[in-house]
């Protein structure tokens, strides 16, 4: 039964309380049985739940108690109080609310008191309101880590595709000067050695796209391919890493190319995401890689304009939830 397990349950920041976050986190723990959930802890704020929940929730202040509520109720550490939540209606209260859960469940999973720290869904714009000066929830959780924000690699996965950005959140003018082979070759490492750590693949199988149309055209559609992209493959075929490309774009995702390659290395954000979430949209999870803690995050937003009318699924979170606990199993 879901629950009966003396392994640290998994901590999930609720996000934006005016978000989805509150009831996609709610109606995964109704399917904690006919999904085989491990138990899991909310932090955040109770009133923002009951606002889109009437469910059973178990306010707890010690974390060790989650496993023994989980079976009967939601487990759920109260932040401070952000008044009252209208779903669909953020305010800078519950920006500090989101940001309070992040701290604490982030905590949690660093101490060892969570198996791993799943992150709800938040608006960077409200985020930017409170003075968060991060350009998302990795780099926070990567420095609360000790690490380079650098040194944190974010990858999407889904059932048949995991892509990883070497550029993620920045203009598309700026990828050509920002992309390097250092750059190529360290974000290419972290994810073979998470791929063997994280997901029990022993010898991890990289494919690595190129930047322009048709990989560059051997030089008259760009030169990024020639003198940024291969030279980083060679160094990595040096360090004994399983990797092709430069691979056109436009071909590397139908199904018998993926069946090559167990991660595909994109240039920028677009081009690794979009056939990620044409794939997987319901059931696509953001993870970060290279962190001492697993932590993974439906990789969709706060869905403000349908928060609180029954309409967000709860397929994103669920396989958050199940691909935090499988790594955590594997580091185990």
């Amino acid at each position: 039964m879901a629950g009966a397990t003396t392994t640290a349950p998994l901590a999930i920041s609720i996000g934006d309380p005016a978000g989805v976050g509150p009831e996609i986190i709610a109606a995964a723990w109704e399917r904690r049985e006919t999904d085989a959930l491990p138990p899991f802890l909310a932090i955040g704020d109770a009133r923002a739940i009951r606002a889109v929940w009437n469910g059973p929730i178990a306010i707890l202040s010690d974390p060790t108690h989650a496993a023994a509520a989980f079976a009967t109720a939601l487990p759920l550490i109260q932040v401070d109080d952000p008044g009252e939540i209208v779903p669909g209606q953020p305010n800078l209260a519950g920006a500090r609310c989101a940001l309070d859960s992040l701290e604490l469940a982030c905590g949690l999973a660093r101490q060892g008191m969570a198996s791993g720290l799943v992150t709800g869904p938040v608006a960077k714009s409200q985020l930017a309101a409170i003075g968060f000066a991060y350009p998302g929830q990795t780099e926070f959780v990567a420095e609360r880590c000790g690490m380079s924000a650098g040194n944190a690699v974010m990858m999407l996965a889904g059932p048949s595709l995991r892509t990883v950005p070497i550029t993620v959140h920045v203009p598309v003018a700026d990828v050509p000067r920002l992309l390097s082979v250092e750059l190529i070759v360290g974000r290419a490492r972290i994810t073979a050695r998470a791929l063997t750590r994280d997901f029990g693949i022993e010898t991890p199988r990289l494919a690595i796209a190129g930047l322009n149309p048709h990989a560059g055209e051997s030089g008259t559609l760009g030169r990024e391919e020639i003198e940024i992209i291969r030279p980083a493959i060679d160094m990595l075929r040096e360090d004994g890493i399983d990797v092709i490309g430069p691979l056109p774009a436009d071909t590397m995702f139908h199904p018998p190319a993926r069946a090559r390659y167990d991660a595909a290395l994109c240039m920028y954000h677009d081009q690794a995401l979009i056939p990620l979430k044409a794939l997987h949209f319901d059931d696509g999870v953001n993870i970060t890689l290279g962190l001492p803690i697993i932590r993974t995050s439906p990789d969709h937003g706060t869905a403000f304009d349908i928060a609180g009318t029954g309409a967000a699924s709860p397929n994103a979170m669920i396989a958050a939830i199940r691909m935090a606990a499988d790594c955590a199993a594997r580091r185990r």
